[in-house]
């Protein structure tokens, strides 16, 4: 393959205004909100010709629930993680695994609950 296996991601919310808040915060961005007819949807910032995958908060009641066990984990880069752990808290979520190192050669990991309950995790080199 000549590309990366990810090429989109959702992450569910309840409340759509909140889990943009928590994330505009967080990662110090400005999500971008749309409503398709009832699937409402915050776009994180993108650029396609810079690797890694793009994606989206998205809120349908019917297709969609937030959840700190189930499904997936999603792991977003970082420069340092704990630049964006340091606003988790104050943003409304939770620190479930702080800045651990994976290995000198991988980097670093940590793993918070976002204002609707989903499990997330971050990576970074240092």
């Amino acid at each position: 393959m000549d590309f990366n296996m990810v090429g989109w991601f959702e992450i569910p919310v309840s409340d759509m205004e909140r889990a943009k808040a928590f994330y505009d915060a967080v990662f110090q961005v400005e999500i971008k909100l749309q409503d398709f007819g009832g699937t409402k949807m915050g776009w994180f910032p993108s650029d396609h010709g810079k690797p890694g995958a793009a994606g989206t908060l998205i809120q349908n009641k019917d297709w969609y629930k937030p959840s700190e066990s189930d499904g997936v984990l999603i792991y977003f880069n970082s420069l340092d993680l704990q630049n964006e752990l340091g606003r988790i808290e104050p943003s409304g979520g939770k620190i479930v695994q702080s800045k651990t190192q994976i290995s000198p050669e991988i980097g670093y990991m940590a793993v918070f609950l976002d204002s609707e309950g989903n499990r997330i995790a971050l990576h970074s080199r240092q």
